[in-house]
């Protein structure tokens, strides 16, 4: 059986980072995609087609280095915190995304979605908040 490891705030501000790197990663996609918003993929050619058109985006390929580094990020994480906090506080990406998916795309985001947005936020708040409370000892 594994020791409880509490979730510190050194840890809750390395789990802010990769939210907001995984933010930025699809941010990047997205932009990416730009180009090649106008082939359809309905065969192996056009995915071959679209791949082919958006490999040279730079924004394609710091999107790739953003997931390289939330990868290193996380398992450090990982070999800190129990999965079961880790997972929940690093929910923020649902909050973060639509707001600069809004801001810099210009999506629309319903007042339902923003709904949903601010029950996950408290949601995080309350795992955050649960991490933190130390066991008595029996």
């Amino acid at each position: 059986m594994t020791a409880k490891r509490r979730l510190t705030f050194k840890i809750f501000l390395f789990l802010i980072f990769t939210d907001l790197l995984e933010t930025f990663a699809q941010f990047c996609f997205k932009k990416s995609v730009f180009s090649a918003n106008s082939l359809g993929i309905n065969n192996l050619q056009d995915a071959l087609l679209f791949v082919r058109t958006i490999i040279p985006s730079p924004f394609l390929w710091m999107g790739f280095l953003a997931v390289l580094v939330i990868f290193i990020t996380w398992v450090t994480i990982l070999s800190k915190v129990d999965l079961s906090v880790a997972v929940p506080v690093a929910s923020f990406s649902y909050i973060t995304v639509p707001l600069i998916s809004s801001i810099f795309l210009h999506e629309h985001i319903s007042n339902l979605r923003w709904s949903g947005i601010f029950f996950i936020l408290i949601g995080v708040i309350l795992v955050s908040a649960s991490s933190r409370r130390q066991e008595r000892p029996a």
